[in-house]
């Protein structure tokens, strides 16, 4: 039986397996040539950068206000492409279903090619490679009464799919451009933030100048120790840096609030060196160090018998992490089964442990502002307790502890974007 040639061309979409062409092989030349381009691109972009960075010279509170500026972009351009990538899953869902719709009814939709073609002018489109053209043939075929009476039903219906299938891939193309185009900011926006992040540590090293033997210390002191209490307790006694840091929190008292307030305006001095806010008082005021989605609460079972002493939360791969509060780092590096651990003495008998990076780009000792950049999320989970649920995000765990007891952060989180404290 010999197929009509509408027929024939719907039957032509079906997939086969040919040779690579020349054309083909065209596109592959250019897509790695345009690898190249990207590739030179962000090398240019990072010379750019220096370059800048190099122009703050010694002024550390411009330094300090690009870091936490450039890191809060990271974050937002983080969001908007989650957003996106949600907003187009339901849209990819439904496009695969009424493609699925239309491909097992190829009998009927020949049968409708087919009685266009008998009455047409012309040959319709392949009706799965262009659907906007197979559509406007139908609505053409109709309004002139082409379609016979028996076939109008279906017809009918037929347009209606397509006219959806054409609307979801308009939109579709819409939010994958937003997406290309925030994709592109990202990687420019993480280029020169981790610039900003080399100098940053390049004039700490300076003023520290054995950072990098008191990080070998550190992380031989760790092993003696089997809690986050006695890790805290080891470096804040043992390590000259810790323990310096340690001092600084204790000694300089808390903050002056206005009219029992904090004085949320002490935020806005990139150069400050103690902490702007109390700890104590900042309730409700912090943003949480990385954008995702809470998957365990504090006080809730840790699936082990226990209970969580914190909050985990599941993120994107390669996520920008920031400190939510001001700190003196006096622990970072690889601990137990929390993977790569930060530990920030807030002030107050305050303590802030964020643990599950895959890497961490401050230093013990050093003094960090709300909302600067401390560590960047790796592609799976780091944290042995979140490993054991078959986790295949990355998660960031969160604890508070007040004079060495885990307390609930809850109170602390702001509840709204508006209500988030930033440097």
């Amino acid at each position: 039986m010999s197929l009509t040639p509408a027929a024939a061309q719907v039957a032509g979409t079906a997939p086969q397996t040919t040779a690579a062409s020349p054309d083909t092989i065209k596109q592959r030349a250019q897509e790695l040539e345009a690898t190249r381009a990207q590739q030179k691109s962000a090398a240019e972009l990072q010379e750019k950068f220096k370059a800048e960075i190099a122009a703050i010279g010694q002024d550390r509170s411009k330094l300090n206000q690009q870091l936490i500026d450039i890191a809060a972009q990271v974050r937002g351009v983080e969001t908007r492409i989650g957003d996106a990538e949600a907003r187009l899953l339901p849209l990819d869902s439904r496009e695969q279903r009424i493609r699925g719709s239309l491909d097992s009814r190829r009998s009927e939709i020949m049968e409708v090619l087919a009685a266009l073609q008998r009455a047409g002018r012309r040959t319709p489109p392949a009706l799965l490679v262009r659907p906007e053209d197979a559509l406007q043939s139908l609505r053409t075929a109709m309004l002139l009464g082409s379609v016979v009476p028996e076939l109008r039903a279906r017809a009918e219906k037929l347009a209606e799919d397509l006219s959806e299938l054409v609307a979801l891939r308009k939109a579709i193309a819409t939010e994958r451009d937003k997406l290309a185009v925030d994709r592109d900011k990202l990687r420019d926006d993480q280029t020169r933030l981790a610039a900003l992040v080399e100098e940053r540590q390049r004039k700490q090293s300076s003023i520290e100048k054995d950072m990098e033997a008191e990080g070998a210390r550190a992380i031989t002191l760790s092993r003696q120790v089997d809690s986050l209490q006695g890790l805290i307790a080891k470096m804040e006694q043992d390590l000259a840096s810790a323990a310096k840091a340690a001092a600084a929190a204790s000694l300089q008292g808390a903050p002056a609030t206005l009219n029992g307030k904090p004085n949320l305006g002490a935020l806005k001095d990139p150069a400050r060196m103690t902490p702007a806010i109390a700890f104590a008082s900042a309730k409700g005021l912090f943003a949480m160090p990385v954008n995702g989605v809470k998957i365990r609460e504090f006080g809730g079972s840790d699936g082990a018998g226990g209970v969580e002493k914190g909050i985990s939360l599941a993120t994107r791969a390669g996520a920008q992490v920031t400190t939510p509060c001001d700190g003196w780092v006096v622990y970072a590096g690889p601990f137990r089964s929390y993977g790569q651990l930060l530990i920030l003495n807030a002030g107050g008998g305050y303590h802030v442990l964020i643990a599950g990076m895959e890497r961490i780009s401050v230093n013990i000792g050093q003094f960090v502002l709300t909302g600067e950049p401390v560590a960047i999320m790796g592609t799976k989970s780091q944290v042995a307790s979140i490993l054991a649920t078959n986790a295949s995000q990355p998660v960031l765990y969160v604890e508070f502890r007040k004079d060495g007891t885990p307390i609930d952060p809850g109170p602390w989180w702001a509840a709204n974007e508006g209500e988030k404290v930033r440097g």
